[in-house]
């Protein structure tokens, strides 16, 4: 699902540059991106974006919060997706994640309750290694 709606700095998501409401892919409101499906190179559905976290120090977007599983929010799994591995599809409007369902199923997760602290270090690490692993 695509946010379609003007965030409040009049920007656009995923609108390629060419309606000129918005900057394009090069530039886009955070808000106009929640929501934005998740999918692996198969076209198989992981989930769906519900929050951008942002690095306060560097100013840089750090992870995508991708929703997986569940209705209506119950039930659903929450993984912290590096940004630096996601790939924006701008035809599709989607976002692609290079990893396998059943890996991704299987990613270090966590319920909307219990939010893992996204600042420790140790856990930042295991899970850029676990999206990035070494070759």
């Amino acid at each position: 699902m695509i946010n379609q709606e003007l965030d409040s700095y009049g920007l656009t998501g995923l609108n390629g540059g060419n309606d000129h409401k918005g900057p394009g892919p090069e530039l886009m409101g955070a808000k106009t991106l929640t929501g934005d499906n998740v999918v692996n190179h198969a076209d198989e559905h992981l989930g769906d974006i519900k929050e951008i976290m942002l690095d306060m120090r560097t100013g840089k977007v750090a992870y995508a919060v991708v929703a997986h599983g569940g209705i209506l929010t119950i039930g659903e799994k929450l993984f912290a997706v590096p940004w630096s591995a996601l790939t924006l599809d701008t035809v599709n409007k989607q976002f692609i994640l290079n990893i396998d369902k059943e890996r991704f199923e299987n990613a270090p997760g966590f319920d909307s309750d219990h939010w893992p602290n996204m600042a420790d270090q140790t856990w930042a690490d295991s899970v850029h290694s676990y999206y990035h692993p070494p070759l």
